[in-house]
């Protein structure tokens, strides 16, 4: 089904947004009759023109798996963005705030794989099995739609608002520790601002990884061996700015810390 909506402007026009840090006006009410399939070109045109800068793959992340974001934004079902290497931080490193626009942070499940999954037909087993290790990190969420007034279309158009995000510096084997119950705790400045488990992302992090390759093997993509996956956040997203220092610390996983100057 052919749209008439200028799918390749939009990716442009969010490029520039990210690249010039500044804000859009939603594009679900610039374009009430824009679709998901439509978000998803743009977020293809959006990412063609990072890699065309020289970014590359080197990951998948998974959006709007908690209940929790899902109030939060009024969003309500998983949606998935592109990981690239400009994107990521190490452990500790320090994130220039100024280099976001409106920036919250998560705390999640990261999945390093070792064997590539494609769809359909994958299972959390199948995951587990294809899964080098997994690891603490933050998600740094951000969009470039103003005052995150986001609906499902907007957030997929814009990479599903990723940002930038931190690894921890543990790999642990997903079989040592029971990723549903495992709880978060994740502290900004020191204090305890939000708290979770791995069931909040689709009862079971694995389950949003499977969710992810079955979904992105409809439309022939694979999450291939040495890719990292972003299983979702455990908890309510964190505003941040220049000066908080954070650290999310899950239960037989590890820790990740990440400051923002």
């Amino acid at each position: 089904m052919t749209t008439s909506l200028p799918l390749q402007a939009l990716g442009d026009e969010l490029y520039e947004a990210l690249k010039g840090n500044h804000v859009l006006d939603p594009l679900s009410t610039r374009h009430p009759g824009i679709t998901i399939d439509d978000a998803y070109a743009i977020q293809q045109h959006m990412l063609a023109r990072r890699l065309a800068a020289g970014e590359r793959v080197i990951g998948k992340k998974i959006g709007v798996t908690s209940k929790a974001v899902m109030d939060m934004l009024g969003v309500f079902q998983p949606d998935f963005g592109w990981l690239t290497d400009g994107m990521v931080y190490n452990e500790g490193e320090a994130v220039p705030a100024s280099s976001l626009i409106q920036p919250k942070a998560e705390g999640e499940i990261a999945f390093v794989l070792k064997k590539t999954l494609k769809g359909p037909g994958i299972t959390a087993a199948d995951v587990l099995a294809a899964t080098e290790g997994v690891m603490a990190c933050f998600e740094i969420v951000d969009s470039r739609i103003r005052d995150w007034k986001i609906r499902i279309q907007d957030t997929v158009a814009d990479n599903a608002s990723c940002g930038v995000f931190v690894l921890g510096d543990r790999l642990v084997d997903p079989r040592d520790v029971d990723l549903g119950t495992c709880g978060m705790v994740l502290e900004k400045n020191g204090e305890i601002v939000a708290t979770g488990a791995g069931a909040a992302a689709l009862g079971h992090p694995a389950n949003a990884v499977a969710w992810l390759a079955n979904t992105l093997g409809a439309h022939g993509i694979a999450l291939e061996a040495g890719e990292v996956i972003l299983s979702g956040s455990l908890a309510a997203m964190v505003p941040v700015k220049a000066g908080d220092n954070l650290r999310v610390t899950i239960g037989g996983i590890g820790g990740c810390s990440v400051r923002f100057v």
